[in-house]
């Protein structure tokens, strides 16, 4: 008997042992690499892992979203990326890889309550906007901290969101809506930024007492608000002409995983894991049934499109990488002050400098302001100069002073227009050393002083340091297009015709990167 209990006995063990082994070899693994964005899902892992028999690994690297679909690491089972719609572009028509959003997280601003209330009293109590944003920190009133564009999804969603919104067309960015001219205001508040939204959150926290606002994702925003290392909590705006939501895509990269990918795509996308995304990242649930946190039941607001062409995005990050655009211009404006000018003329353009002073209040008047550091020498002329200072934006005080010198009741009877550009053109190609410099030439009638326009150009192209300067002409009133036209073209620039538009539009259309 006791000899067949031990027999039993070593039945049952290797029995177990056996169980042991065939589920053991029933598991399987995946492997994936992750933007920096997601390292808060860690705690989920081993859950995950229990639940589904995948024993899952995570590698998070920053910079992960901006690399070409062949660029990421094939030694890797899966990749999960912030945003997969840069990649997806690249690929073009391609075989896209198959890849499932698992939740969702709108990138916002956190601003300051102090900076926040400031921004809704400019506004006048309406819903705040990226043009508002843009308009303060153009103003020097906001100073931002923006994660880099070229880095990570959430810079790249903040920069994709700005800039739809400033196009103003309601659909998704074209090749012709990029134009820095629009962006170079907000780009002026930028006064801090980072390669990951994670390292730029620590030097906020040690700066915070020098920034007014963070821009970021939702989720990330909400959690360092709750982590105890803020001073006072930033106030969420999700501004009214749209956002970008990122929706964390987890994208098989190895075929041969696709077995462990699905079983971890199901646990993700099924009501418990849906529900534990967002209880452990504060991230939107994908799918809608399921509860989310308190902090999370406003709505996002308005999605806007991503764009569908990779040039779009190229030429985003071209510009935000530019370090010209970094600088400032330095803008010398030559303003026709004949007598042809007096009454309703000289009126406009008063108001238009107004305009772009920050009177203008529409959403293309935010985006297209002047901005601080901005550079303006103004050269008042007739028959002669009868006017010339220079002005850096700073603060309201210097555009009020800008403001007074155009305000001057100071005109005279001839124009001597190519005189007067000629005067401005060697000013600027002098001038052009520190920063991006250009001359912008208006007048509302024909030269009858002075030089003649071939000498002008004679000059110009006499001199190699005035080769640098471009002129836009603006065209208002009886001035002769064709001559205008043909100075704009001749030192690289354009020309605008303001009986076409308004002057105030035709300022704004000029106002490009020099």
């Amino acid at each position: 008997m006791r000899a067949f209990r031990m027999a039993l006995a070593a039945v049952v063990l290797l029995a177990g042992a056996g169980a042991c082994t065939s589920e053991a070899a029933q598991r399987v693994q995946l492997r994936i690499v992750a933007s920096s964005e997601l390292e808060g899902v860690r705690p989920l892992l081993a859950e995950l892992s229990r639940d589904t028999g995948v024993d899952v690994t995570l590698d998070v690297r920053a910079g992960l979203d901006m690399l070409p679909p062949a660029g990421l690491d094939k030694s890797f089972d899966a990749a999960w990326l912030t945003t997969g719609a840069y990649q997806q572009l690249q690929l073009r028509g391609a075989d896209r890889p198959l890849a499932t959003p698992t939740m969702l997280s709108p990138v916002v601003i956190g601003v300051r309550p102090k900076a926040a209330a400031a921004l809704r009293s400019a506004a006048g109590g309406a819903a705040l906007t990226w043009a508002d944003v843009a308009d303060a920190a153009a103003s020097g009133a906001l100073r931002l901290a923006m994660a880099d564009p070229s880095q990570g999804g959430s810079g790249l969603a903040a920069l994709i969101g700005v800039a739809t919104a400033a196009a103003g067309t309601g659909s998704a960015l074209r090749p012709e809506d990029v134009t820095c001219d629009r962006l170079r205001g907000f780009f002026a508040g930028r006064s801090l930024t980072g390669p990951t939204f994670a390292t730029l959150a620590d030097d906020f926290v040690k700066r915070q007492d020098e920034l007014d606002a963070l821009v970021g994702e939702e989720s990330a925003l909400l959690k360092l608000n709750d982590s105890g290392q803020l001073k006072e909590k930033l106030e969420l705006v999700y501004p009214a002409d749209g956002i970008i939501q990122a929706d964390y895509p987890l994208q098989l990269l190895r075929p041969e995983a696709r077995v462990a990918y699905d079983k971890v795509i199901g646990w993700l996308m099924g009501a418990q894991g849906q529900k534990r995304l967002t209880e452990t990242t504060l991230r939107r649930p994908f799918d809608p049934r399921v509860a989310r946190d308190l902090r999370l039941q406003r709505l996002a607001g308005t999605t806007l499109f991503y764009p569908d062409q990779v040039e779009v995005v190229d030429k985003l990050l071209s510009d935000y990488a530019d370090p010209r655009l970094s600088m400032p211009d330095h803008v010398f404006f030559v303003l026709d002050f004949s007598g042809s000018m007096r009454g309703e003329r000289i009126a406009a353009l008063r108001a238009t400098f107004a305009g772009l002073s920050g009177a203008d209040r529409s959403a293309s008047g935010k985006f297209f302001r002047f901005y601080r550091g901005e550079r303006f020498t103004v050269v008042r002329f007739g028959g002669t100069v009868l006017g010339e200072q220079t002005f850096t934006v700073e603060n309201q005080g210097a555009l009020d002073q800008l403001g007074g010198f155009i305000a001057a009741d100071e005109f005279d009877d001839s124009t001597a227009v190519w005189s007067a550009l000629d005067h401005a053109d060697i000013a600027a190609a002098a001038a052009a050393t520190d920063r991006p410099v250009a001359v912008v030439l208006m007048t509302d009638g024909l030269s009858n002083a002075g030089m003649g326009l071939d000498e002008f150009l004679a000059r110009h192209d006499a001199d190699p340091a005035r080769k640098v300067v471009p002129t836009y002409a603006i065209r208002y009133g009886e001035a002769d297009a064709a001559e205008l036209d043909r100075a704009a073209k001749a030192t690289g620039g354009r020309m605008v015709d303001a009986n076409a538009v308004s002057l105030l539009d035709a300022f704004k259309e000029i106002r490009g990167c020099h």
